[in-house]
């Protein structure tokens, strides 16, 4: 049943695109403790999902969104239809202009109007170290918002089209996959730290507050007097900094999957996706269902746990990439490291007791099958040595050696993979960041709309309460039986068109908000059984 349920995602991700931001950590020892290429390229990573959809070529559009940059056709990938682009250079460090400069990539989707608002929607991307043109597909739904205003996506800086940093170090796309699982991924991060350093790259020139500052420079090199921002995740960051110090250019804001200013990426991230494997493992002992396919998932995870201490098992396979014959040396880190994305959505989560009942009776090529499935919608969507970049520099050196000690004991089964995520970070520079840096944000005047997956493994809903108490025009929104990112599910692209519309909480659509609110997780969740697939 799980390979014939496998086939059905596989088929739905044919319209989907699922998209990262930070989600397990990476090894510190002889062999790395996850999954990492197998899932995604990089450390930590968080996910969400981007439906994608085609949209009807829209008019050249006469916005005042063209005063100083010149837009041409474009075509970005995932995306069927031509839209408009163009690149800004703006310095590598505003500090010192004469270092040089970045060119920066603004790709738009005109406004199917004659004349449309001189506000446009600018969708922020998550990863750290997604580009935003991955979001195309998601931004090709937004047909309502498109009635009346342009969309923009702006590659951040060492991302996408947008002067990418490039380390070899960490692009795993040639290698065999049993290769790429084992080798030590702190020298691996070393190693592009240093190949950045041949290029003559400093990783201190791509954080978020000069991302910050090229969102004022597209602005004005626009010619624009206010912008409506939407952030996924890690983007919230990047909003909320925006808000923080251009409140007067920001007309609405809407925040998906919120992070507070205080989130540590490389430490919050592990509590917050073991609260819900916890909570998930509970809810299954509840369940009929769940209990059907899986008796005690608590208790199958900790044999497998305790089966695959080190040195592990040899497991043979093929990889699903070239069906070519490989082993691979699996222990108990790199089986924690692989579910972990399967908590970002409630579909693939409800695959995760069929998983490891197949794992006790050693069939591992469920696991893997899935694995690959996330890393192969991750291609040319992230960078991961701007990952690094942002979480090595900006969250790391926030956490103290008390709670890095404590971690092992306050997460009893991921404990070591968030310890060996600092071990990455050990070479990297560390930022030098603003006296307000993770400090809550306050706005009396902007009205900022907060959504939040209930599911949510990595931004918890209280994420967004802690947020909202400083910010007065303010209306949260929990998504019942939704996981990372709300906006692209069901009926919330209309609930964000109105909202950019009309700028004003208290008209949302209430049939959508109820919707959300009262939606239910996936049948294996309630008691009764799923149907045979």
């Amino acid at each position: 049943m799980i390979r014939t349920r496998f086939k059905m995602l596989e088929q739905q991700n044919r319209y989907q695109q699922i998209s990262p931001i930070p989600l397990w950590g990476r090894s510190a020892g002889k062999r790395p403790p996850s999954l990492l290429h197998l899932i995604g390229k990089q450390a930590a990573m968080f996910f969400f999902v981007v439906l994608v959809a085609a949209c009807a070529p829209a008019p050249e559009s006469s916005s005042p969104s063209s005063k100083t940059l010149s837009f041409e056709s474009c075509r970005l990938p995932l995306l069927p239809t031509e839209i408009q682009c163009a690149r800004l250079n703006v310095p590598k460090d505003r500090a010192h202009p004469e270092h040089g400069a970045l060119s920066l990539h603004v790709a738009r989707f005109p406004a199917n109007a004659p004349h449309p608002e001189a506000d446009p929607l600018v969708l922020l991307a998550g990863g750290p170290g997604q580009a935003a043109s991955a979001l195309a597909p998601f931004a090709a739904t937004l047909v309502d918002v498109r009635r009346h205003r342009d969309i923009l996506l702006i590659d951040q800086r060492g991302t996408g089209r947008s002067s990418p940093l490039q380390c070899a170090a960490l692009d795993e796309k040639s290698k065999a996959l049993s290769e790429t699982v084992s080798t030590d991924i702190a020298l691996k991060v070393g190693q592009c730290l240093d190949q950045l350093t041949a290029q003559s790259v400093d990783p201190l020139d791509y954080g978020t507050l000069a991302f910050v500052e090229d969102i004022e420079n597209v602005r004005n090199a626009l010619g624009l007097q206010r912008l409506n921002l939407w952030g996924g995740s890690y983007g919230t960051r990047v909003a909320l900094e925006y808000l923080r110090r251009y409140p007067q250019h920001v007309r609405t804001l809407t925040l998906d999957g919120v992070m507070t200013p205080s989130v540590r990426v490389t430490l919050n991230a592990w509590r917050s996706r073991s609260e819900r494997l916890n909570a998930f493992l509970q809810s299954c002992e509840t369940s009929e269902s769940c209990r059907t396919l899986q008796p005690s998932p608590a208790v199958a995870l900790d044999t497998l746990i305790t089966r695959l201490a080190a040195p592990g098992l040899s497991v043979a396979f093929n990889d699903p990439r070239t069906g070519n014959a490989e082993a691979l040396q699996l222990d108990a880190d790199m089986l924690l490291a692989a579910l972990q994305p399967l908590l970002y959505s409630p579909d693939t989560a409800a695959l995760l007791p069929q998983v490891l009942t197949a794992a006790l009776n050693n069939d591992f090529a469920p696991l893997l099958a899935l694995a690959q499935s996330f890393s192969s919608t991750l291609e040319g969507q992230m960078n991961p040595a701007l990952y690094y970049a942002i979480t090595c520099g900006e969250d790391a050196s926030r956490v103290s050696n008390e709670e890095r000690a404590t971690l092992q004991v306050d997460l009893p089964r991921v404990g070591a993979l968030a310890q060996q995520s600092f071990a990455a970070c050990a070479r990297w520079p560390i930022a030098t960041l603003s006296n307000d840096w993770g400090t809550p944000v306050v706005n009396d005047n902007v009205p900022v709309l907060l959504l939040s997956g209930a599911l949510d493994p990595v931004t918890p809903p209280a994420y967004a309460a802690e947020v909202a108490q400083t910010l007065t025009k303010h209306r949260r929104i929990t998504a019942n039986g939704i996981g990372h990112i709300v906006s692209t599910q069901a009926c919330a692209p209309q609930l964000l068109a109105a909202f950019v519309k009309s700028a004003d909480l208290s008209t949302l659509p209430s049939t959508c908000v109820a919707h959300l609110e009262n939606n239910v997780p996936p049948l294996l969740w309630s008691n009764r059984l799923m149907p045979a697939l």
